[in-house]
């Protein structure tokens, strides 16, 4: 099987202003590394930063996210096409009548990439592990549906036995929910419903330990579709087709190579030099290019997200929320997705996408510059007199600095402040966003699209992603409340009073929901989209 060696990606690196040819000097056929991927079917993927960490229990990112779900696998996966859930390591499941107790049965073939058996107590130590307070993970909360996981993680309980997982036998799974979720099935895919392997994170330096060398190449041990083979900072992640995955006779592709270009620019022109079969985004000017001249190449889709700026209500002088609506107010959205953005975003004057789980938010906020200048007065801030320099935090990405310069320039029009722009690498990034080093941040959130509590829950106290510093018992009252009740009227009516209060208080400045956009080569076959832009590595293959 052809291989793509690590000399040659050094080549492929630089990759800005060369030509394809010159890559394969003295080559005969001057082969572009997607024609020589091809034959060996290895996708050659755009993966934006540099990933973080690949231990699905602490990463947070859409980079992260995308190279662990080839390598470890749930109760449950998706199907890459519509997202509905469908059997993992779990083989079946039935629900009790009430609707609270879930059992699961594990298919006997699941293994462990060194060709351990994948077991109910592996699942039971994992769950254990991502809600034990010593590992301080941000993805935690996503367990609190179930009976106990909160009270455990906060150490309001002691004994994990009492949280609602059981295992009867190695083979069989049993959570009990606090209350009735009818989507709960597809949250299990998420990675912090991943098994992690407990007796390799004990044998590099503990169960609750960050970062420790348990994620590198030759210690990791997954149970996903592909196993990690090789990764070289800022160069590649290459991971090679599982040969222990229970469904190792439909994965297709021979491997996969994710590439961290964190700039659009030179990402599209490796794409065009033929040395990437996939983009993760795209600049922005060459959305309308690619439509007029090439659209085989370009896909542009809605993504469940939105798209949205975080402030640090403890940092003078957004401590006062007449200051943080005034900002909100002050952004021309339309003119935002219209003239900058322009990749088929929808301008958003709430939080929650409309539609989710039957939901349509009533409470709304417009483009108001003269309230917005009212608002600043009445802070005691007249005409912007007065008022602080303040910084705006954003990833290292030339997306994000336009439209933070377009909104640093909105500001300044309609308020006369001045708000200074810098940027961080990408792990830089999220350590100051999670410890709340900034006084506005970019920030996005891209959620299952199956209940409008998926998206409310994430500015609840406490809760994992809420950097915001902002708390409002009201809120956290009826979140909780409509956890409880059924679909109904009742239950649409917490979250539309919840809405309202987080709209009134701003503690975040909504901007516009996403769309993915993206170059793909024609010789990629059996892709589909979805709202969640799960890429369907275990199914996709490459045309030689």
């Amino acid at each position: 099987m052809p291989v793509i060696s690590c000399q040659f990606w050094r080549r492929v690196w630089w990759l800005s202003g060369m030509s394809a040819c010159l890559l394969m000097a003295g080559c005969a056929m001057r082969e572009t590394p997607v024609m020589q991927a091809d034959r060996g079917q290895i996708l050659l993927v755009g993966n934006g930063a540099e990933p973080s960490d690949l231990d699905p229990h602490i990463i947070t990112g859409i980079p992260e996210r995308d190279i662990v779900n080839t390598l470890f696998e749930g109760l449950v996966r998706l199907d890459p096409r519509d997202l509905h859930p469908q059997p993992g390591v779990a083989e079946s499941w039935e629900v009790s009548p009430d609707g609270r107790v879930y059992t699961f049965h594990l298919r006997g073939d699941a293994r462990w990439s060194n060709g351990e058996p994948v077991t109910a107590e592996d699942f039971l130590a994992s769950f254990q592990r991502i809600l034990t307070p010593a590992l301080a993970s941000e993805n935690a909360d996503q367990l609190y549906y179930v009976a106990g996981a909160e009270d455990f993680n906060k150490g309001r309980l002691a004994d994990f036995s009492q949280v609602g997982f059981k295992a009867p036998d190695r083979s069989t799974l049993q959570i009990t929910l606090q209350n009735p979720t009818p989507f709960f099935p597809a949250l299990l895919s998420d990675r912090s419903w991943l098994p992690v392997p407990m007796a390799v994170l004990k044998r590099f330096g503990g169960v609750t330990r960050r970062g420790t060398p348990w994620t590198r190449p030759g210690n990791l041990v997954g149970n996903g579709p592909f196993v990690l083979r090789e990764w070289k900072p800022n160069q590649y992640v290459f991971v090679a087709r599982s040969p222990t995955y229970w469904d190792r006779q439909h994965v297709k592709l021979a491997g996969i190579r994710f590439v961290p270009i964190e700039q659009p620019e030179p990402e599209e022109a490796a794409f065009r030099a033929g040395a990437l079969h996939k983009t993760e985004t795209l600049p922005i000017p060459k959305i309308a290019e690619y439509r007029r001249t090439q659209p085989d190449l370009l896909h542009v889709t809605p993504l469940s997200g939105v798209y949205f700026y975080s402030i640090n209500v403890h940092r003078p002088p957004f401590t006062d929320v007449r200051v943080r609506r005034a900002l909100a107010l002050a952004v021309d959205r339309d003119a935002l997705v219209r003239e900058v953005t322009r990749g088929g975003q929808k301008p958003a004057f709430n939080f929650t996408p409309d539609g989710i789980g039957g939901y349509v938010c009533q409470t709304h906020f417009g483009y108001d510059p003269a309230g917005a200048r009212r608002l600043l007065a009445e802070a005691g801030y007249p005409d912007g007199r007065g008022f602080p320099k303040v910084s705006l935090l954003y990833n290292t990405l030339d997306s994000h600095q336009v439209i933070a310069e377009a909104i640093q320039q909105m500001w300044k029009r309609n308020l006369n402040i001045e708000v200074g722009l810098y940027n961080q690498e990408w792990k830089v990034y999220l350590d100051s966003m999670h410890l709340r080093n900034y006084q506005i941040c970019r920030a996005g959130l891209v959620v299952d699209p199956y209940d409008p509590s998926l998206y409310l829950r994430t500015f609840t106290t406490g809760y994992g992603y809420n950097d915001t510093g902002w708390s409002n018992p009201e809120y956290d009252r009826l979140v909780a409340r409509a956890a409880t009740l059924p679909a109904g009227a009742e239950r649409l009516a917490c979250f539309q009073q919840a809405e309202a209060i987080l709209l009134r208080d701003m503690p975040i400045i909504p901007l516009y929901f996403y769309a993915q956009h993206y170059l793909l080569q024609p010789d990629v076959r059996d892709w589909s989209d979805n709202l969640l832009a799960f890429l369907p590595t275990d199914r996709a293959w490459l045309r030689d």
